[in-house]
């Protein structure tokens, strides 16, 4: 079947969401796509992507189902219960959820969708709002191997990297261990820089070399966190546009609920 007689729905057109549906749309496959903000359904509108009016009216007729949302609860609203999408999807259809949620979270839908005879996997990615937009994200995978043979020629479409990390829930599992690390790392950077800076050390020199020696990190590389040090960096573009402290709380909550449920503590 060719891309063009693929119907695909997707669910969340936020900073992440919405550069992922274009390059689904790129690459040929038939998207209809759904928000809550108007303006981010008239900006994928733009680009090219069509729009309906409601999570169910883009999922009519899909064969695939994509969903990038901010949290578990968003995730469970949309696809549990009598009106959730999974009772009204045809037996076979495909769901991809590419939010980054909960390990149990993920199972419990996923569950859901088995028993509905609808293949799932959970895909959160990495890579950021920069490796959405030029479609270079990693996913990191969870679900069964053939649901994900299914879904690899959309994941190709949207990223370069991706990795099966075992059953219903894994993907989850490793994304937060990859944001905790994320997190700290960010974190400690900034602050190394804000000593230097204290100093009266050049923020950019100083990134520079830590760049090329053993601090070096995705922090000193490509994200760095001091503004005017990289300029395609969010902190150089005032913070906008990027990985928001909010959501990177959000994982690291649920970081700490993983690790506390397994005794990893």
């Amino acid at each position: 079947m060719s891309n063009s007689n693929t119907r695909v729905a997707f669910i969340g057109l936020g900073n992440m969401g919405g550069p992922m549906a274009v390059n689904l749309h790129k690459a040929g496959y038939a998207v209809s796509a759904f928000d809550l903000s108007t303006d981010a359904l008239a900006k994928a509108r733009e680009a090219g992507v069509g729009t309906a009016d409601s999570a169910r009216a883009a999922a009519e007729g899909a064969q695939v189902v994509v969903s990038m949302l901010p949290a578990s609860k968003h995730v469970e609203s949309l696809y549990l219960g009598d009106d959730g999408l999974l009772a009204h999807l045809a037996a076979g259809t495909l769901v991809i959820d590419c939010s980054t949620i909960a390990p149990a979270s993920a199972q419990k839908v996923n569950a859901a969708a088995q028993a509905r005879g609808l293949a799932m996997i959970d895909a959160p990615v990495s890579g950021g709002v920069a490796g959405a937009a030029a479609g270079t994200l990693t996913f990191i995978v969870g679900g069964e191997a053939d649901a994900l043979e299914r879904a690899r020629p959309l994941l190709q479409a949207m990223g370069k990297n991706i990795f099966h990390m075992g059953s219903a829930g894994a993907g989850q599992v490793a994304k937060l261990c990859n944001n905790m690390a994320l997190g700290v790392i960010m974190a400690v950077t900034g602050e190394a820089i804000a000593l230097g800076v204290a100093h009266g050390l050049d923020p950019k020199v100083l990134s520079q070399m830590m760049a090329v020696s053993t601090s070096r990190s995705w922090a000193t590389e490509v994200c760095n966190p001091w503004p005017g040090v990289l300029e395609n960096a969010p902190a150089s573009r005032g913070y906008t546009g990027g990985f928001g402290n909010d959501l990177m709380l959000k994982d690291l909550g649920l970081a700490v609920e993983a690790a506390m449920g397994v005794g990893a503590t």
